[in-house]
């Protein structure tokens, strides 16, 4: 099969013919699904397009034939590169920080990448992360973009801080929290969120769609008067609906909060709606 691949590679020029071998690259075995060698794979613009098991050289010459013949129309490359760049900056201005890893937060698959999670985590970086290893295009292309070799890569707004050694110098001189957003804690969060209107009412469900009869009968009340208020779905954020109870020491839902300071629930609304309208 040396001896085909070999004519092959003089008959197409314009074919980058690589050989790995399977045990030297695990990695790479695995994610291919390599059981068998020899295994030939076809890539058209870092994309799998095409598959060999097994030393089948007719099936092999048609294979590299029909892939390498296909016509590319002109200008392909260049369009092909501008949206690779197009999408390579919107994932590092996806969130105001941006961690580029192998894996995820919950399972890093490297060293690097789990150090710099656990750096995150000491100094309470809010950020949000890309697994380089789900999508190889994205895992070759940044290295380009941003002219930095080596995983993992931290982004703040949208520009390159660097890796692991600078993150470490960052948290060693105190500065990593100055560099990337402080995660913000449930309380802050809560007070925040308990402020954003003069007039606040966690319930279940919406304005148009209460989830609950007593979130309904609010809803009514408040409506009647004609005050202008805000509302946020407790359903749709379990640490919010939990942390509430505790931060408002109020353990039912809905909860009418007015310039931040809580009012109570729909038996006190109740009773105040009833003496507004006495």
């Amino acid at each position: 099969m040396n001896d085909v691949m070999a004519e092959l590679a003089k008959e197409n020029a314009q074919v980058t013919f690589v050989k790995l071998e399977a045990e030297a690259v695990p990695e790479v075995s695995e994610k291919y699904e390599i059981s068998s060698v020899p295994t030939f794979l076809f890539f058209k613009n870092n994309q799998k397009v095409d598959r060999l098991d097994g030393a089948n050289a007719p099936e092999l010459t048609k294979k590299v034939h029909r892939h390498s013949s296909a016509a590319v129309p002109m200008g392909t490359g260049v369009a092909a590169k501008e949206d690779l760049n197009g999408r390579l900056k919107k994932l590092v201005n996806a969130a105001p920080c941006m961690l580029f890893m192998k894996g995820s937060p919950q399972d890093p698959r490297c060293g690097f990448s789990r150090q710099i999670v656990e750096l995150f985590k000491q100094h309470s970086i809010q950020y949000s992360s890309f697994d380089i290893l789900s999508d190889e295009e994205v895992r070759q292309g940044l290295k380009t973009f941003s002219n930095w070799p080596t995983y993992p890569q931290v982004y703040v707004n949208g520009e390159l801080v660097g890796g692991l050694d600078i993150v470490k110098e960052l948290a060693e001189s105190g500065e990593l929290e100055n560099t990337c957003p402080k995660a913000v804690t449930l309380e802050n969060r809560l007070k925040s969120l308990i402020c954003k209107n003069n007039v606040m009412l966690f319930m279940k469900g919406n304005k148009e769609m209460a989830k609950c009869g007593f979130s309904r009968q609010m809803i009514d009340m408040l409506n009647s008067t004609g005050v202008e208020y805000d509302t946020f779905d407790i359903l749709q954020d379990e640490e919010v609906r939990q942390g509430l109870k505790t931060f408002s020491n109020w353990p039912t839902y809905p909860q009418l909060y007015v310039k931040g300071e809580l009012i109570g629930g729909h038996d006190i609304v109740k009773v105040l709606h009833q003496s507004f309208y006495i």
